[in-house]
């Protein structure tokens, strides 16, 4: 990269504003600002950072995560596996209702289950595709039986698959459930507007109660970083995610607010279009040489260094170089605009024009901007097309793209960051990649408990979507809360959700 595109690199920021109504202000309402509206608010089809946010305050699940990782009950209180690793035995939380007031009981994690499998546009599909069965043991009791062992399963069921909504209120609006979710968490659902803000209120029925000191939840849509920040400066919001790098040191020296962080699971990067409608039929989605000039044509570390302070930690696995499940046989390549020229070349490819769909905040942007100069400088053209979150999300999955700037938030297990993208009937391969063989490692992976066999399986799938491209991995980020001084008790998780219990706010 030449020192006056590094300049340029350097200069580039935007703005978009926004207004919002502000509700009155209580000790007892908690203002967080969110970096995009989320998608659907049902635990079954969503499938959004941000919604999973909301979802932490509204749906509680089966089993949660400590800060370490480690598993912790929620509505299960203890589990077990079978010597055969065919069925999963759950004691379940007693006295607990969802927030209509109907109870929480085995027959409810039955329907739960059975739902996520059944319902059309679910994306728990594939994490629960060996579930081949649910007992109900008695009302307390519940045994999910497995068509083969599957090491993921808990791991799934402390995220979305493991939301418990109401049967009553699923069965009666069905594919609607969004528009009015019901679940047995802290917060219930008050009011949602697009593009705008999503308003919980406290449940008075709720198991846990004595942990939640706060009465109403307020989740304000802000895209812009600096905008989200200047709300908090101001007084207009109490909490912000996903605080931008280049806003830390104003944090840290404002001794109204403070810093909190951990280390992300996921990744960010470029996914392709490979076989999902017409837009697929292209150099980029036909041809692996132009994907890996691509690739070669991007220096993630200047990424780190001019979007994100060098804070961040360059990638190109789904999975950071920190897990003990990274490939260490496929190391991050360096740059090389040479060879990327020279793989153009071997492909008959003059100066390839392609769409690049970023999501429309700043970071996005900033993003996109330093990927389209460096890849220029190979010999590529990308159009930078700047997108509404759920509206690009939409595109994504309907195949209205060519390549895309999105990432993952990431899952405990290596398993929730790799086999919906990868494998051919993955629920969230939007991209449609397809290779048998990679199918057959990742689908082999999930039925073993053991590292070793595990790793060499995840391995030997790699070489093959590594190499094909379908997904260009760029980086992992880590998430940077900025939390006014008047909230007490939030603990930063590697997840990077919002627990509400324990937190509370003074006046």
């Amino acid at each position: 990269m030449t020192t006056a595109t590094r300049l340029k690199l350097l200069s580039i920021g935007a703005a978009f504003a926004v207004g919002l109504a502000a509700a009155p202000i209580s000790a007892q309402n908690l203002r967080i600002g969110l970096q995009e509206d989320p998608d659907l608010l049902d635990p079954d089809t969503g499938r959004t950072f941000v919604g999973r946010i909301v979802f932490a305050a509204m749906c509680d699940k089966l089993i949660d995560i400590d800060p370490e990782l480690s598993f912790v009950p929620q509505l299960a209180t203890s589990w077990s596996w079978s010597d055969d690793a065919l069925a999963l035995t759950m004691s379940l939380r007693q006295g607990v209702r969802f927030q209509d007031g109907e109870p929480f009981n085995a027959e409810a994690v039955k329907f739960n289950i059975e739902r996520s499998q059944t319902l059309p546009g679910s994306r728990r599909k594939s994490e629960l595709a060996t579930v081949s069965g649910v007992d109900v043991v008695d009302e307390h009791t519940v045994r999910i039986n497995v068509s083969a062992p599957f090491s993921p399963l808990l791991a799934a069921l402390a995220d979305r698959a493991g939301m418990m909504v109401s049967p009553k209120a699923a069965a009666a609006l069905g594919e609607d459930l969004a528009t009015a979710p019901v679940c047995a968490g802290p917060f219930a659902f008050t009011e949602r507007v697009q593009q705008e803000r999503i308003v919980l209120e406290k449940f008075d029925g709720y198991w846990n109660a004595d942990a939640i000191g706060i009465e109403r939840v307020e989740y304000r849509i802000i895209p812009d970083t600096t905008v989200r920040l200047a709300n908090l400066q101001s007084g207009d919001l109490d909490m912000i995610e996903r605080l931008a790098t280049s806003d830390i040191a104003a944090v840290e020296a404002d001794p109204r607010l403070s810093l909190e962080q951990a280390t992300g699971l996921g990744y960010q990067g470029l996914t392709v279009n490979l076989n999902n409608g017409p837009r697929a039929d292209n150099p980029l989605g036909n041809d692996p040489r132009v994907r890996e000039a691509l690739e070669l044509a991007i220096d993630r570390n200047v990424i780190n260094q001019v979007v994100f302070d060098g804070r961040f930690l360059p990638g190109n696995q789904p999975v950071p170089p920190t897990n003990p499940f990274y490939i260490g046989t496929w190391p991050t390549p360096e740059r090389d605009v040479e060879r990327a020229k020279a793989l153009l070349a071997e492909a008959g490819v003059s100066k390839p024009t392609f769409e690049l769909m970023v999501t429309n905040n700043p970071i996005g942007l900033q993003v996109g901007q330093v990927v389209q100069a460096m890849a220029s400088e190979a010999g590529f053209n990308l159009e930078l097309k700047a997108t509404e979150f759920a509206t690009a999300l939409q595109r994504q999955s309907a195949g209205d793209f060519e390549l895309f700037l999105i990432g993952w938030s990431g899952r405990v297990d290596p398993d929730g960051n790799i086999h919906i993208f990868v494998e051919t009937d993955g629920a969230l391969n939007d991209g449609k990649y397809s290779n048998p063989e990679a199918d057959a490692a990742v689908n082999a992976a999930r039925q073993s408990s053991v590292y070793q066999e595990r790793h060499a399986l995840y391995e030997k799938a790699a070489q093959h979507y590594l190499a094909d491209r379908p997904r260009i991995y760029l980086y992992h980020v880590k998430w940077f809360w900025a939390v006014s001084d008047d909230v007490d008790g939030f603990v930063p998780f590697p997840d990077g959700m919002i627990r509400l219990q324990g937190v509370k706010l003074g006046s």
